[in-house]
């Protein structure tokens, strides 16, 4: 009786985190919160001590609901907040993230991550199971270069034999790199914009 009482809980809590996280991407879209650097920054800006914390819930939000750009996250960061507190903000968000998307594939299971992720991208991904222990090399070099989808990748990790000890290992040393190179590059890429034009 207790364990069902705690499913109903649980259950309640992710579908009201999810239809907040929802509630939030429409705000943020009608109010074209995601579409630059600028505009997260002013959004940003008007939460003054605590513009740090609300930036790490965007970053948990936009890994656990897969629609948003992570590179306007990732480089809003290091623009934003420079690119010591940038990347520790980025990294903060994007791994606590990670952890939740791998629970919540680990606890709904396969309906749930198609669902949440699309057919389409689970039809495309879902072939990374047959690896077997092979998935957990791949997916850890998946984590560490930027270009992978590994928001989607950590929900397909959720449902293999993959213990929560050995997810966390893989995000907390592999997410560094691949936050810093994403970042690096996508700042580049902007003050070279900016010479340009």
């Amino acid at each position: 009786m207790e364990k069902q009482k705690t499913a109903v809980y649980l259950n309640l809590c992710t579908i009201a985190g999810l239809m907040g996280m929802a509630w939030f991407i429409w705000y943020g879209v009608q109010n074209q919160i995601f579409v630059s650097q600028e505009a997260l920054e002013a959004f940003l800006g008007r939460f003054g001590m605590f513009a740090p914390l609300f930036f790490i819930v965007i970053q948990i939000v936009q890994v656990i609901i897969p629609i948003l750009p992570g590179a306007i996250g990732c480089l809003g960061g290091v623009l934003i907040f420079g690119p010591v507190w940038g990347f520790v903000y980025n990294y903060i968000g994007i791994s606590i993230g990670s952890i939740l998307a791998f629970l919540l594939s680990k606890y709904y299971g396969k309906p749930f991550v198609r669902g949440i992720i699309g057919v389409k991208n689970y039809e495309k991904y879902i072939g990374w199971l047959d690896k077997g222990k092979g998935f957990d090399k791949a997916f850890a070099l998946a984590i560490f270069f930027p270009v992978a989808p590994d928001d989607l990748l950590c929900y397909i990790a959720g449902l293999t034999k993959m213990s929560l000890r050995k997810f966390a290992t893989i995000i907390f040393l592999g997410k560094p790199g691949s936050i810093f190179l994403y970042s690096l590059g996508l700042t580049g890429i902007m003050e070279l914009l900016k010479h340009l034009f």
